[in-house]
């Protein structure tokens, strides 16, 4: 009998609130247990209009869920939002990127009060696929708005120390090309503007680890999101559990270690399970050990070669 040898990978397993019945079913406090419970080293939370974690939300209320998730042993791997796509930085109501401006900076100070350095902002949109009558932003004019929302956020977020990572989504029609997202990274001209890359966002029509080499050092934090390219469902119901897909993981990893990524691989999932949900919780983290080279593969004869004993 022989075990197959794994490259160990030095990043972090981190896993997105949305793959918990919160609040539906579990707390807060029991989602975070639960996490630590199956060997997650961090959790990303989520930033709405209303609950725990939402502008009703004041900097007692935020530094204890970080004392909370101090207590439990489990980090805060960064904070993202669904209401960057009810508030576009991009919109063409000004009133409306008003707004987002507003909850953009509100996350900034919840992201400093939670003890976490990362968020996430989808800087605009041309197009919203998943949104009934969605308007249209022309191309040049949803650049325009973007690079200036981020220029107002920047100086608040740099003096807060909060990474404003740039999220790569095809679904939105910008920023659809590597050479465009550093264009638009670099012309800030600043540490804090930053790329969170995200695998399942370009999987409809290219490959994360194609994007990896070219993006590099600019990534600052990263979603797991699996895809099947067997089907052609462009929804966000196409994205799938760990490994039940067609992403090639291996090439991922090995792209992530060879540009020296060392941060948090936050697997994001919109569909907790309706019975038995610390089950997705389990499995993705197994999925995840199995990716970093944690578990490998016992009692498996001739496995790298293909053949069955």
């Amino acid at each position: 009998m022989q075990q197959r040898s794994l490259k160990r990978y030095d990043m972090a397993k981190s896993i997105n609130l949305w793959a918990f019945p919160y609040p539906e079913l579990m707390s807060l406090c029991e989602c975070l247990q639960l996490a630590k419970h199956a060997g997650f080293d961090a959790v990303e939370l989520n930033y709405n209009l209303e609950g725990e974690i939402s502008p009703e939300a004041g900097e007692g209320e935020l530094a204890a869920i970080r004392e909370m998730a101090e207590e439990i042993g489990i980090h805060i791997s960064g904070l993202c939002s669904f209401l960057f796509w009810a508030y576009p930085l991009t919109a063409n109501s000004a009133k409306t990127r008003e707004k987002g401006i507003g909850i953009a900076t509100q996350m900034i100070y919840a992201a400093t009060h939670l003890g976490t350095e990362n968020l996430l902002i989808v800087p605009g949109a041309v197009y919203i696929p998943w949104i009934k009558d969605a308007e249209v932003v022309p191309y040049k004019v949803c650049d325009e708005r973007a690079r200036k929302a981020i220029g107002q956020l920047l100086p608040i977020a740099e003096k807060a120390g909060v990474y404003l990572n740039i999220e790569n989504i095809f679904f939105n029609g910008y920023l659809m090309s590597p050479p465009d997202i550093i264009e638009f990274v670099d012309s800030f001209n600043s540490p804090y503007v930053r790329v969170h890359f995200d695998t399942g966002n370009i999987m409809p029509f290219m490959f994360p680890e194609h994007w990896i080499p070219l993006l590099g050092e600019r990534i600052k934090n990263v979603h797991f999101k699996e895809y099947s390219k067997k089907g052609t469902d462009f929804s966000i119901e196409s994205f799938r559990t760990l490994l039940d897909g067609t992403t090639n993981w291996p090439k991922v990893m090995e792209a992530l270690h060879t540009v020296g990524y060392q941060g948090y691989l936050t697997f994001e999932y919109f569909h907790p399970f309706q019975h038995y949900p610390e089950a997705l919780i389990y499995q993705s983290s197994d999925a995840l050990d199995r990716m970093l080279g944690r578990k490998r593969h016992d009692n498996i004869t001739s496995y790298d070669n293909g053949e069955h004993s």
